[in-house]
């Protein structure tokens, strides 16, 4: 599968210009629709400095505002940011609970900004778990948001793919048999319907940090045919110019879905 997702480190040819420029040149040509990243490295990040995981935390929730406002900047649809996967639970209590109430602190401070920015916030995950002050966050952004028609910022927290693709299966067989759906009628674009990023697309573009190269039960399906760029640089260092370096070795890509 790995042949017909693109994995790149390489630097293009103008990643020593002016940043002004290059986001110009970039808005020239096609600019990814939906990109989506795994925000890695934030551990590392504090373990490096000697200050407790949940300091990288929060220094990259700084990294989440400076590349949303970027990616609305250069025309980008949707941007999912891998905030929390089911698997997440097993780190220690004060780092999850951390986590948890990182999202109130986030759109707390930023939402205005959202606001202004015609930004709309999303979120796609298994919302039963987690607690109160968490959802009621992001349920106030989602509906101070929902008539905004730029960027939207689609957060997924508590989210695991696997178990995504169960739910979409079990759904697709209820609906077969309450007769909603015939089986004859499915296909991928149907099936892609009974998943959380529907109507979102599937993403163009795939960053992530820290350099580890998997995908860590995300967005399995919606990945098949998605172009991959890795960089070895913790999150909260990743920089206005990374993002910008990896839509410009995107744009110099040749998608073939699997033809030639």
């Amino acid at each position: 599968m790995l042949d017909k997702m693109k994995i790149w480190k390489n630097k293009p040819t103008s990643s020593d210009d002016n940043l002004e420029e290059r986001k110009t040149r970039l808005k020239e040509q096609f600019i990814p629709n939906h990109v989506a990243i795994i925000m890695d490295g934030n551990g590392r990040w504090a373990k490096k400095r000697a200050l407790p995981r949940v300091a990288g935390h929060h220094e990259g929730m700084k990294v989440v505002r400076k590349i949303t406002k970027l990616a609305n900047e250069l025309g980008v649809k949707t941007l999912t940011l891998y905030a929390f996967s089911t698997e997440n639970w097993k780190r220690p209590k004060m780092e999850v609970d951390f986590l948890m109430k990182l999202p109130e602190e986030f759109l707390g401070t930023f939402l205005p900004e959202l606001v202004e920015e015609n930004v709309r916030v999303e979120m796609m995950g298994y919302k039963e778990s987690l607690p109160p002050h968490t959802l009621g966050a992001i349920g106030r952004a989602m509906e101070e948001t929902k008539d905004n028609d730029g960027l939207v910022l689609n957060f997924a927290l508590n989210y695991g793919s696997r178990a995504e693709i169960l739910e979409a299966v079990k759904g697709v067989l209820n609906d077969c048999k309450s007769g909603i759906l015939n089986e004859e009628n499915l296909n991928e674009d149907v099936f892609s319907n009974y998943l959380m990023t529907k109507g979102l697309g599937d993403p163009d573009l795939l960053i992530r940090t820290s350099g580890e190269i998997r995908l860590s039960n995300f967005m399995l399906w919606q990945l098949a045919y998605t172009e991959f760029w890795f960089t070895d640089v913790l999150w909260p260092d990743f920089s206005e110019e990374h993002f910008v370096e990896a839509v410009e070795v995107f744009q110099n890509r040749q998608r073939r879905f699997g033809g030639v």
